[in-house]
């Protein structure tokens, strides 16, 4: 029977292991030498990486990017419809900018066929566009009747009406007509074509009267001839729902033998 002895300390019990199962070989001086200046050398290559790399991080800049500004796609679209509208807008304004207006005295032209309808025009000069023209029911006879008889009042009454907000008192489309106190049906605003704008230009010259127009190379039509009567009017806006325009007497004595009223009611 083999007698074991006890390691007196666990330093003695683990190098007896050791040494009893494996073989150590006893390095010489020189060796140890070498492999401390192995480790030297590893030590000084990582130290120097390491510096390396501390300079590296504390040369380092660090670079801020410019703020680049994105317009979504949708914000973009925004921006051109907005554009437009601008656009629009400002086309609008010129637009309406060029339409004819009225000063404080106008010159005002009452012209039809003998068996026709009456025409009422308002002009800023004899050679501008009309600014106000309508075609009354009343036949171009009973006016000239009226007219002979001595003073004459014409109104004209529209409908005040909450989808017409906005517009202007000479541009409203339809009108009851009175004469002197008297129903006389309907007038329509009509746009100047080429035929009213044809009686126009012959009157152009003519600044206060009344007559007959020559008639054409085709004579007197079915409807007889073309009377006028033309004159300088004066004219006073009360509100924006009523005006009214009274002839002036070139003499400036007695009263206006014409007046007409517009009344939005």
């Amino acid at each position: 029977m083999r007698t074991i002895m006890a390691a007196k300390t666990p330093h003695d019990s683990s190098f007896s292991f050791s040494r009893r199962y494996f073989h150590w070989k006893k390095k010489s001086e020189d060796e140890v030498d070498d492999d401390q200046g192995i480790l030297n050398l590893s030590y000084s290559h990582f130290s120097e990486k390491s510096s390396e790399k501390d300079d590296h991080e504390e040369l380092r800049i660090p670079v801020v990017p410019a703020e680049v500004t994105v317009i979504p796609p949708k914000k973009h679209s925004l921006m051109s419809v907005s554009k437009l509208r601008s656009a629009l807008t400002v086309f609008g304004k010129s637009h309406r900018s060029q339409r004819p207006v009225l000063g404080r005295r106008v010159m005002g032209t009452l012209f039809g066929y003998r068996r026709g309808h009456v025409h009422l025009a308002f002009q800023d000069e004899p050679k501008s566009p009309p600014a106000f023209l309508i075609e009354l029911a009343t036949p171009t006879s009973v006016l000239v009747r009226e007219m002979a008889s001595g003073l004459v009042r014409v109104a004209l009454e529209t409908e005040k009406k909450a989808e017409k907000k906005g517009l202007k008192l000479l541009e409203e489309p339809l009108w009851r007509t009175y004469c002197n106190g008297k129903k006389c049906g309907f007038a329509m605003k009509r746009e100047c074509g080429g035929e009213e704008w044809k009686v126009l230009k012959a009157l152009e010259a003519i600044s206060m009267g009344a007559g007959v127009l020559p008639a054409g190379d085709d004579g007197v039509g079915a409807e007889g001839e073309l009377m006028y009567m033309r004159a300088k009017f004066e004219r006073v806006a009360g509100s924006k729902d009523s005006e009214a325009f009274y002839m002036m007497n070139p003499d400036g004595s007695g009263g206006p033998e014409l007046s007409i009223y517009l009344l939005r009611v």
